[in-house]
């Protein structure tokens, strides 16, 4: 594993850990300011950062754990994607629930950093 792979991996683990404390605003900065995408909350396209963090008010119930499994990270020059199985548990009055599914993050290197540019989320069926 080489140390752009395992960088891309570290900020998809942070990304999850952010999620379970429900810290939405500092994995925001992970995405790019053009991200575009789709989420597994809502049918309708992603265009940007403000509707990227709308999608997180689904999971502000009382406990939420979301976690991932099986990534893959493919780096493509300046560019990686990965690819994983995700899946959230939630819990509101006193009622658990689990969603789960599959997702993507397109990162391109800008700026320095990493950051994802594209986002897609979608629910097993």
């Amino acid at each position: 594993m080489d140390s752009v792979e395992r960088e891309i991996i570290n900020i998809e683990k942070s990304m999850v850990k952010l999620f379970n404390e429900k810290k939405f605003d500092e994995i925001i900065k992970y995405f790019s300011k053009n991200f575009i995408g789709f989420s597994s909350t809502k049918h309708q396209r992603l265009n940007s950062i403000s509707q990227l963090k709308k999608t997180f008010d689904h999971y502000v119930g009382d406990k939420v754990k979301f976690s991932i499994k099986n990534m893959q990270v493919k780096i493509y020059g300046e560019s990686a994607l990965t690819t994983f199985y995700w899946k959230v548990e939630m819990e509101k009055r006193k009622k658990s629930t689990f969603v789960e599914g599959r997702g993507s993050h397109l990162f391109l290197f800008i700026e320095n950093k990493w950051q994802i540019v594209h986002e897609h989320f979608s629910r097993a069926h």
